[in-house]
């Protein structure tokens, strides 16, 4: 039986076979972008924003299928959120508990975010990979007269002869 070790390269870059060492990937940094450079189709999107306003698009509870854990209740609730920074304002689509933390005048960090297109406007959301934190408040104003969400955008099919 035949081992295979990692060489001095690869310890110090984080890969290679991880079997019993303690080798850890290396992190990437994160990349912040303004919402101005959000674009339809695109995902991994990480902004530090204020929430505008909120509104809650759906609140009701219903009955979980048969296979489910717990009391058999489940509670959906959906919130349609106007965040924006200082290059322009989006919809954010909250959903459970990520209603909670997007109460108008917070500063949020929004990690690995996506954008959904709803009726051929922009939405950006956050799925289960990514991450909502409520951090202490920002020093720009948010510029409202720019919001992305207005834009309709059409499905082109472009033909090539």
């Amino acid at each position: 039986m035949a081992t295979i070790k990692a060489s001095s390269h690869q310890k110090e870059e984080g890969i290679g076979g991880g079997g019993g060492s303690n080798l850890k990937p290396k992190l990437r940094k994160p990349v912040f972008v303004k919402v101005n450079q959000l674009k339809p189709g695109t995902s991994g999107h990480n902004l530090t924003v204020k929430v505008l306003s909120s509104t809650t698009v759906q609140d009701k509870r219903s009955r979980k299928t048969m296979s489910s854990y717990g009391d058999g209740i489940a509670n959906t609730r959906i919130a349609e959120c106007l965040i924006g920074d200082d290059t322009g304002t989006i919809l954010f689509t909250a959903r459970n508990d990520q209603v909670d933390l997007m109460k108008p005048g917070t500063t949020i960090i929004i990690r690995n975010s996506k954008i959904d297109m709803f009726k051929g406007s922009m939405r950006l959301s956050v799925d289960r990979w990514g991450r909502i934190e409520v951090t202490e408040p920002a020093e720009f104003v948010v510029k409202e007269d720019n919001n992305l969400s207005l834009v309709e955008y059409e499905l082109v099919n472009v033909v090539e002869e």
